[in-house]
C-alpha cells in the first residue's frame, strides 16, 4: 500500500493507493485542516490508526522548499522531516517533495477529461513542460524531457520579481511596493494576490464597494467573493480585477514557457484556474501568454491546458513514492 499526501497551508489531503497493472487505484482518503494540528507526523499517525493502514511506501507533496529531505513549511509553523516520518511509519524512506513537483509527477496519471485546453499547440508537441499553479501561493515546476520520459523538478519561481508590462501594471507595482517592499509574482498571482489586485482596482477606480460585496468578502474571503462577482458580472471593479489577474497569469505562464523552453506544454495547476476557467478561455490569458515579441511564433506551438483534477498532487506523490 502507498500512502500519499498533499500538504498545503489550509488543508492536508491523505490517500492510500494500490498500484495495479501500473495504474493507481485509490482506497482510503481523508482531509484535515492543517492549522488544527501541530505537525504532519500527528496527522499521519491519526490517519493510519483510523484506517488500519499497513504502509509499504509513502510520498508527500508539501507547500514549501524541500532541502535534504526537510521542509520548513511556507504557510505553517511546521518542520517536516522525511526521516522522522519514515521512522513513524516503519518504512525505509519517505519521498518528501515540493507540492508543485508532486503536481508535475501527477500529470502522467491524468486522462484527457482532466484537462481544459486553452491552446492546442503543435500536434507533435513533445519535450520539456512546465506547471504554473496559482492557489494559496504561486507554485511552479518543470518537467524535463530526457528523450523518453519527463523528469519533474521543483522551482520557487513564484517568488521572482513581478515585471509589469503596461501603465496599469506599473501603477499596480507601485501600489504593492508601498505595501510590501519587494513584489514577487506570488503577490499578484495567488488567492491573496487576487485580493491585492482587487484592492488596487477598487482604490484606483474610486468606486465605493457595494454592501452585498463587503458581506460576501467577510463571509467567503476576497478571492472567492471577487471572482464570483466578476464571473457573474455583478461589479465592474471585480470584473476589472479578474481580467487583470488573468492577464498577469498569462504573462507569467509565457515567461515560464520561455525560461525552460516548455515546448511540451504548459499546465495550469492549483485551485484557482479551474474555478475561473470561463475567464481564462475568453482570450485575455492567451493574449498575454503570446505577447513576447519575436518569440510569439514559438509560443503559439506550445499546448496550454488547465488541470481540472484536484487530486493531481496526491497522484503525483504516490507515483513518486512508487518510482
Amino acid at each position: 500500500m502507498i500512502l500519499a499526501g498533499d500538504i498545503g497551508g489550509t488543508k492536508t489531503n491523505l490517500s492510500v493507493f494500490e498500484l495495479v497493472g501500473g495504474k493507481l487505484k485509490a482506497a482510503e482518503h481523508a482531509t484535515f485542516k492543517s492549522s488544527e494540528h501541530g505537525s504532519l507526523d500527528e496527522i499521519v499517525a491519526k490517519f493510519v490508526a483510523a484506517h488500519h493502514v499497513r504502509v509499504e511506501r509513502a510520498g508527500f507533496g508539501i507547500a514549501g522548499p524541500v532541502k535534504n529531505g526537510v521542509c520548513e513549511t511556507t504557510n505553517l509553523p511546521w518542520i517536516v522531516d522525511s526521516k522522522k516520518l519514515a521512522r513513524g511509519l516503519g518504512v525505509a524512506d519517505v519521498a518528501l517533495i515540493n507540492d508543485l513537483e508532486a503536481n508535475a509527477w501527477g500529470i502522467a496519471a491524468l486522462e484527457p477529461k482532466d484537462f481544459r485546453v486553452l491552446n492546442e499547440g503543435a500536434r507533435d508537441a513533445r519535450g520539456t513542460a512546465a506547471v504554473v499553479a496559482a492557489g494559496t501561493g504561486l507554485g511552479e515546476a518543470v518537467l524535463f524531457w530526457d528523450g523518453r520520459t519527463h523528469r519533474p523538478s521543483p522551482s520557487e519561481g513564484g517568488h521572482t520579481d513581478f515585471a509589469p508590462q503596461s501603465p496599469v501594471e506599473v501603477d499596480l507595482l507601485r501600489h504593492l511596493m508601498a505595501k510590501f517592499g519587494h513584489v514577487s509574482y506570488e503577490r499578484v498571482l495567488s488567492g491573496p494576490g487576487l485580493a491585492n489586485v482587487y484592492e488596487f482596482v477598487r482604490v484606483t477606480s474610486r468606486a465605493p464597494e457595494p454592501a452585498w460585496l463587503t458581506a460576501a468578502i467577510r463571509e467567503n474571503g476576497a478571492p472567492a467573493a471577487v471572482s464570483a462577482a466578476a464571473l457573474a458580472k455583478k461589479d465592474p471593479a471585480c470584473v476589472d480585477a479578474l481580467d487583470l489577474f488573468a492577464r498577469l497569469y498569462g504573462a507569467e505562464a509565457g515567461n515560464m514557457a520561455l525560461k525552460v523552453m516548455a515546448i511540451g506544454g504548459v499546465y495550469l495547476g492549483g485551485g484557482i484556474a479551474p474555478k475561473i476557467q470561463d475567464k481564462l478561455v475568453d482570450g485575455a490569458f492567451m493574449e498575454c501568454f503570446l505577447a513576447k515579441g519575436r518569440m510569439r511564433a514559438l509560443l503559439e506551438t506550445i499546448p496550454v491546458r488547465i488541470i481540472l483534477n484536484d487530486r493531481t498532487a496526491l497522484l503525483g506523490a504516490a507515483l513518486r513514492a512508487a518510482a
